[in-house]
Formats: C-alpha cells, structure tokens, sequence
C-alpha cells in the first residue's frame, strides 16, 4: 500500500501534512524517477490553481526539482488539462499540477504527469515513494553549472486556448444562436479567466460566476461539488443551460433549463451516441468507472454499445482506454477523457463538445438528457479506522448483510462499497428504484461498517 500517493496523487492539509520539506523531497525523487532513463537534465512544467498556498507549494517543488538539476516552466494558475496538453506539446519530460482539485481550500495536491500528458501509473508513485524514504533522497544533487533553472511560462496558456477555440470553431461559430445563453460557474479556481477568454472568442453568450478567487473561497459552495447556486441561477433566469467546473478544471457537470443535474454518466450517453452516429466512437465501446449508473448499463444494451467498467478513478479509465484503443471514457463525477483530443479529463472542452452537439442537433440539453434512465443512487460514508478500511470484505457480519442486501434486488439494483483513497472512509453506494429503501438500507450497512471496523 502507498504511504503517500492516493488515488489523485498526493492529497493533503497544506503545510502541516503536506509540508515544505515533504514537497521538496517529492519533487528531487520525482526528477530523478521520471528521467532517470534519460541523458539529458529533464524539463518539468508546474502548474497550480488558486489555492493560498499554491505558492507555497510551488516553491518548495521548484526548489527540489533545481537542486536535482532539473528545469522548471513554471504556468502560473493554469487548468490541469493545460498541463496536460502542453507537456505533450512542449515535448517535456515530465509535469506537476499542484492542486486538491475538488477540496476545500486548506488542502493541497501534487499530480505528477509523464512526458505524455498522462497521470503516472501506480508503479512509478511506489517508486517514489522508495526513494523518498530512502538514503538515496540525499544523493539527488546537482552542483556548480548543473544547477536547474526556472522560467516563466505563464504566457503558454495562450496556446492551449487556440488548441480549444480550433477545436470548436467551425462547428460552433457557425451554429451559436443569440438566445443560446449559457451560465459557467468556475468555483474560484483554475478556470476563473480562461473559461471567460474561450467562450468570448467562441461567440457563445455567458456570463460567469464564482470567478474571483481570493485564495480560500476555491470550490466554497460553487463548482462541481456544490451546484445549488448554479440551479438556482439558471432556472430564475432562464439560461440555456449552466456549466460547473471543479477547482482544477478537469471536471465539468452541467444543469439543464429546468435545474435538472446532468452528471457524468449522462454526458457520456449523450457523447457516445453522437460519435457512434459519427462514426468516431473506437470500437463502439465506452469506459466508466463501478460508480456508474446502472442506466448507463441498460442504455449501452439497448444502444448495442460494449460498456467497460475499470476501478474508481480516471487514471484507471485511461489505463482501459490506451490499453484497448477506445477514445471515449470518465466518471459519473465529471471527468470524461476525449482521448483523441487530450489525455485527461477536461472540464471546458467536455462543456464544449455538449454545446456543439446541441447547436448541430439543434435540441435542447433538456430533451437529449432522456437518452438513459437514472437509477437512484445513495452514498453514505462510513467512518473507520484509517488501517481497517481496506478490511471490510474480510467480515462475516458485514458481508452476509450485503449478501442478503443484494438478493433483494433481484437485478433491479446493487451495493458497491470501497475504502476511499485519501481519507479513513468506506463509502457505501447503494443503487436501485426506491429511494427511501435503498437511503435506509445504505445507512444501516454504514453503520454496521462503523461498529465492526471501528
């Protein structure tokens, strides 16, 4: 088990857990794992949402990278998929987004990218994670003219706008109608300015909210995480439709005209069939996550669509998708990886590609939702100790519950429970058509997870 990579990363309270000192040491390991294969010094690029302490962080790495002698371009408050995209175009080596993405503000993160814009697998964080705890750490030391240097990179932001804007331009500039109104709600962080600057060049009429960030209000009541203003906002004032980004910006949920929640699983109904119709779906195949809905399931039977199901986690979908050849894939929450055009999640191109389906179909976000029945989900978290919660399958208690749990179903539902990756938590996620039963249900298996491991 990693001792400090989890599911996204590193992910911890900036400064305490997440220390200076540890921030450094990732950086010099991190230099050295990801070129140790390499002659030449590596280049790695930082970016950082609008965390107050993201230049605090981005200092400490910039110090561990250049006194290993590695060079550093460092991006200034970017979105995660520009990172992504620049390190391919920019031939870098390697790159770091320092952000805890969805999380309040005291947290912080730091996602290590490969030299093709894709989050590094499990085995390059172990190997991390060993030269950090080991002696090794203090022989990472570059002297005299090997030092590493810094530059700034802020202006190659400019680039993955008109990689965006190309994209979508002939598509949308020629489809966009006056009364076709959209609100982005930014959350206060990554894409604060750049949704702004796409939308404006694309001629889609917007106005944006929760784009000030002052260091602490990143993702506080806004974004993806917490879409009530955006409803409330788009329904008193008859948008189209409304856009919610997370802090990074590589998630994107959406709201429909009656302040209906268009997740993850929906968008890719609604994308999968566009490209099959297209067709540009790989393989007429899509991949999600155990966390989908099981409409998602019965709409890719019906649609005569293979539906791939990898762990929680969009690296783990990617993993599926490179592996296999299939272009389209993401998460109930958000993240859906268009991997012929990045290879990563990415909230305003996500945003984006819908709004052109809509304009070219010439629909409304309202009617394309109905392409797949929602089953009632409830999620319950079950709090534990930190060393018990990868135990839960190993309890005879706990697992004739879910056992007589799931015959009850009769196909018609199903119980996924999973320890989180960052926090002493099992997550209980209980699927069917009745609400009230399937809410009960998922708070008496939480709590008998609680009393066992506890």
């Amino acid at each position: 088990m990693k001792k400090y990579f989890g599911t996204d990363g590193i992910r911890r309270v900036a400064n305490t857990d997440l220390s200076p000192e540890l921030v450094f040491k990732v950086a010099k390991a991190g230099a050295y794992v990801l070129s140790k294969h390499k002659d030449n010094m590596p280049t790695i690029l930082i970016g950082r949402d609008t965390r107050i302490s993201g230049t605090l962080i981005e200092s400490a790495m910039n110090a561990g990278f250049l006194s290993y002698g590695a060079n550093v371009i460092n991006l200034g408050v970017i979105p995660t998929p520009a990172v992504a995209y620049l390190t391919k175009k920019l031939n870098a080596d390697a790159s770091v987004v320092i952000s805890a993405s969805h999380n309040t503000f005291e947290f912080n993160g730091i996602k290590y990218f490969s030299n093709k814009g894709m989050k590094i697998d499990d085995s390059l964080e172990e190997e991390i994670e060993d030269i950090i705890d080991s002696s090794k750490i203090n022989e990472l030391i570059a002297i005299n003219e090997k030092i590493g240097v810094a530059k700034n990179g802020e202006y190659l932001v400019a680039e993955y706008i008109d990689f965006i804007v190309d994209t979508f331009k002939s598509s949308i500039l020629k489809n966009v109608k006056d009364d076709f109104k959209v609100l982005i709600d930014t959350a206060n962080g990554a894409t604060y300015k750049i949704a702004d600057e796409i939308f404006t060049k694309l001629n889609i009429p917007h106005d944006v909210i929760n784009n000030t960030p002052d260091g602490i209000n990143i993702n506080k009541n806004c974004g993806s995480t917490h879409l009530d203003m955006l409803k409330e906002q788009v329904v008193e004032k008859g948008y189209t439709l409304g856009i919610a980004y997370d802090g990074d910006g590589d998630r994107c949920l959406v709201i429909d005209s009656s302040g209906r929640v268009i997740d993850g699983d929906i968008l890719l109904a609604i994308f999968s069939s566009y490209l099959k119709e297209n067709g540009k779906l790989n393989k007429d195949t899509l991949v999600a996550t155990v966390m989908s809905n099981l409409g998602l399931s019965n709409y890719a039977k019906e649609n005569e669509l293979n539906l791939i199901k990898t762990k929680v986690g969009d690296r783990y979908v990617l993993e599926e998708m490179l592996k296999n050849g299939y272009n389209l894939g993401g998460e109930q929450s958000g993240h859906i990886i268009f991997l012929d055009y990045n290879p990563t999640g990415d909230g305003i191109l996500t945003s984006l590609m819908l709004i052109q389906i809509l304009l070219e179909k010439n629909k409304t976000l309202y009617e394309m939702a109905n392409i797949m029945k929602v089953y009632p989900q409830v999620l319950v978290n079950a709090k534990v100790d930190n060393d018990k919660k990868y135990d839960y399958d190993k309890n005879d208690v706990i697992c004739e519950k879910i056992k007589q749990l799931e015959k009850t179903f009769e196909g018609n539902g199903r119980v996924l429970i999973r320890p989180s990756g960052t926090e002493p938590l099992v997550r209980v996620m209980i699927e069917g058509e009745n609400i009230d039963f399937i809410t009960k249900e998922a708070k008496e298996v939480a709590d008998i997870i609680e009393k066992e491991l506890k």
